[in-house]
């Protein structure tokens, strides 16, 4: 695979450029929430929102790849549990979150370290598994779906949000956008050209289309596998429900 967007691989990440991916996404910690901010002119808060209304009424839910907490602060009412491949996105998600749960009243969220590829849970334990911005840079992402499918019990639904490519010349759009607008921020931010949201474009170069991710929920046994481009056409919401038989 070539990140350079010479080859494209819609599935997998080399071992090399994950471990490297994942040096870089620590690095942005700091200013994660800043440059997501101004990366999706404010819309990245609406598409959480979304997110949270696609949530069943309650039960337990797993988010896969959590972060710095940025989605999970705000989720009311769960059980909640948060696992990433990072442990200092750990640490600073669980004192954000837990803060924030403890201030509502709400019991506190787990926090577990782990890879989406190899999620360390039973099988049938969550009523809801959802990943936002992380689906992009996981290490074997058809090896993730068929996890968050065998974790999530009978009816149990899968919602992924990402950056959009609905075809090639949208795809070339979104590369654009991020190696100009986001990386001229970020650059600005870091005070240097060698700043870790360059990754940001690289994961995108390989990321497949909308339709490839919906023939891949189908093809690993999700039901009513969808996707939804959300306006202006950044991001894209997939979703898929796990038979009840």
């Amino acid at each position: 695979m070539s990140l350079g967007g010479v080859f494209v691989d819609t599935e997998t990440i080399g071992k090399e450029d994950w471990e490297e991916l994942q040096r870089n996404l620590e690095a942005t910690i700091p200013v994660y929430d800043k440059v997501n901010r101004v990366a999706t002119f404010g819309q990245v808060s609406k598409w959480r929102r979304m997110v949270r209304e696609r949530l069943p009424s309650n039960g337990r839910i797993l988010e896969v790849g959590c972060g710095p907490g940025s989605f999970a602060e705000d989720v009311e009412g769960y059980d909640l549990v948060c696992l990433d491949p990072i442990p200092e996105m750990l640490k600073v998600a669980e004192e954000r979150v837990n803060s924030a749960r403890k201030k509502r009243g709400d019991g506190a969220a787990e926090f577990v370290h782990g890879k989406a590829e190899d999620l360390p849970f039973d099988d049938a334990s969550f009523d809801a598994v959802c990943t936002l911005f992380s689906f992009r840079d996981w290490f074997d992402k058809r090896a993730g779906i068929s996890e968050a499918l065998r974790v999530l019990k009978p009816g149990g639904t899968f919602i992924i949000v990402d950056p959009a490519k609905i075809n090639r010349f949208h795809g070339f759009l979104g590369w654009l956008w991020m190696r100009t607008y986001v990386s001229l921020y970020a650059r600005i931010l870091y005070g240097t050209g060698g700043h870790p949201w360059k990754w940001l474009t690289k994961t995108y170069v390989s990321f497949g289309t909308t339709k490839d991710y919906v023939s891949m929920l189908q093809e690993e046994g999700f039901i009513d596998a969808r996707a939804k481009v959300v306006f202006p056409g950044m991001a894209t919401i997939w979703q898929g429900e796990k038979p009840v038989n």
